[in-house]
C-alpha cells in the first residue's frame, strides 16, 4: 500500500475514510440524479464534454455541465459516467487542479485521447450496451472519432436530444442571458452587414457546387456578419445564435426580445427583399433546417463549428462540407479599416501595460502588491482606456 499523501491540498482516496481537501466538491447526489435519468433512457454510459452547442472555447455558466457534475473547473475535459463508475479525462495543465477539486467518486485519467476514453468505455460497459451523448455538444469530427473507437464492439453510440445533465441539474441550472444585443458602430467595422452578406452570396455563386445556403453555428460568425455584439459568455463579445443565409433569404435564430431597438431596425431595414433579416427563435434552428433540407438544396457549412446534431439533419448528398465556413474565411481577412482599428487598440492596450509596469516598479518594493491585486490593477488601467469593453480573458498573474 502506498503511503498516504503528505500534501493536504489534494485528495487521498487510498485512506479510510478518504481525505478530501476543502476545495473538493461532493458529487454523490449529482451523480445519483444523472444515473437515475440514464436508467430511464436505457443509457449504460453517458459522455459529458466541456463545450457548448457552438463549439465555443469559452462557455457560459449555463453551459458548464462538466463543472457542475464533477466540481472540476478547468477549461478542457471530458467525463464519462456509468451506473457504478465515473471518470474525468483532462490534460497535464489540470492534473493537480483535478486532484484538488474531484471527490473520490471520480477516477482521473491523465490523457485526453478519444482512444483512451473508448478503451475505458469498452471495459466498463458490457457488449450490447448503449453509450449515450447529446449530439448538439459534439463536433462532427469528435462524433466520428467516438464512432470509430466503438465500431464493431457490440456497443451502440446512441444520440439523445434531451441533455441528461440538464435534467439532473434541474431548476438549479443558471438561466440564459437576458442582456442586450447591440450594433457595433460603423466606425469599427469598415463594411456594413449588407456588404458582408453580398460578399458571402458572391462566394456561393462562384463555388463549383453552387450551394443554396450557408449555415453558421460559430457564435463569432453571426456576430461578425451582422456587426452585432453581446456578452452571453464572459470575455467574449458574442450572443447565442445561428444563421441560415440563402441566395434570397436571411434567417437569424436569436432571442429577438434582446435586440436593441437600433439593432432590430438595422436588421429589418431591407424588408421586404433579399436583405431582409427574418428573426426566428433560437430554439427553432433544427426544425427550420429539417424543413429547408427537404427541398432541392445544398447547405455549405464549416465542420469545425457545426455540431453532429445539426449536421445529422441534412442528408449527406445535400451537404457541402469544408473545415471553415465562408464567413469564417472572410472574417479572417481584415480590411484596411479593421487593420487600422486593430493597431489603434493595441496602442491603447500598450499604454495601459506601460502604466502598469511603472506602477509595479513603484509599489512592489513597498510590499503592497500581490498577484491578485496586481491583476485587478491592470484590468482597471485597461478599463480606463477609450472604447474598452473589458479584457479578452481573466488575467493570469504570477511572480517569483
Amino acid at each position: 500500500p502506498r503511503a498516504p499523501s503528505t500534501r493536504n491540498d489534494i485528495r487521498d482516496c487510498s485512506v479510510d475514510p478518504p481525505y478530501l481537501p476543502p476545495t473538493a466538491t461532493n458529487t454523490t447526489a449529482r451523480l445519483a440524479a444523472l444515473r437515475g435519468t440514464m436508467g430511464t433512457r436505457g443509457a449504460h454510459a453517458y459522455i459529458v464534454p466541456s463545450t457548448d452547442a457552438h463549439m465555443s472555447e469559452y462557455i457560459s455558466e449555463r453551459d458548464a455541465r462538466l463543472r457542475w457534475l464533477t466540481g472540476f473547473t478547468g477549461s478542457a475535459g471530458t467525463a464519462v459516467v456509468t451506473q457504478d463508475k465515473a471518470a474525468l479525462w483532462t490534460d497535464s495543465r489540470y492534473w493537480t487542479q483535478a486532484e484538488r477539486q474531484l471527490d473520490c467518486n471520480w477516477e482521473l485519467q491523465r490523457t485526453t485521447s478519444i482512444e483512451s476514453i473508448g478503451m475505458w468505455i469498452l471495459k466498463a460497459v458490457p457488449a450490447g450496451g448503449n453509450i449515450s451523448l447529446d449530439p448538439f455538444l459534439f463536433s462532427i469530427d469528435t462524433w466520428n472519432s467516438y464512432s470509430r473507437a466503438l465500431h464493431g464492439s457490440g456497443r451502440t453510440l446512441l444520440p439523445l436530444e434531451t441533455n441528461l445533465v440538464d435534467q439532473a441539474w434541474g431548476d438549479q441550472r443558471p438561466l440564459p442571458s437576458s442582456s442586450e444585443i447591440y450594433s457595433l458602430p460603423a466606425e469599427f467595422t469598415g463594411s456594413s452587414w449588407q456588404e458582408k452578406v453580398a460578399g458571402i452570396r458572391q462566394r456561393m455563386e462562384q463555388h463549383v457546387r453552387r450551394p443554396t445556403a450557408v449555415l453558421l453555428s460559430g457564435l463569432e460568425e453571426t456576430a461578425w456578419l451582422f456587426n452585432l455584439r453581446g456578452d452571453d459568455i464572459p470575455y467574449n463579445p458574442v450572443f447565442y445564435s445561428y444563421t441560415l443565409l440563402t441566395n434570397t433569404t436571411i434567417s437569424l435564430f436569436v432571442e429577438g426580445s434582446r435586440l436593441s431597438a437600433a439593432a432590430r431596425e438595422s436588421l429589418r431595414s431591407g424588408c421586404p427583399g433579399p436583405l431582409c433579416v427574418e428573426l426566428q427563435e433560437y430554439g427553432q434552428v433544427s426544425a427550420h433546417l429539417r424543413r429547408y433540407a427537404q427541398d432541392n438544396v445544398t447547405v455549405w457549412l464549416g465542420t469545425e463549428y457545426t455540431t453532429y446534431g445539426l449536421y445529422g439533419i441534412i442528408p449527406q448528398e445535400k451537404l457541402l462540407e469544408e473545415n471553415y465556413s465562408p464567413v469564417m474565411m472572410a472574417k479572417a481577412v481584415k480590411n484596411a479599416h479593421e487593420q487600422e482599428m486593430l493597431r489603434a487598440a493595441h496602442v491603447r492596450d500598450a499604454v495601459a501595460v506601460i502604466q502598469y509596469l511603472l506602477w509595479l516598479e513603484k509599489t512592489v518594493p513597498q510590499g503592497q502588491v500581490d498577484e491578485f491585486s496586481g491583476a485587478q490593477h491592470v484590468d482597471a488601467l485597461r478599463w480606463a482606456q477609450e472604447h474598452s469593453r473589458g479584457p479578452s480573458f481573466q488575467s493570469i498573474s504570477a511572480s517569483g
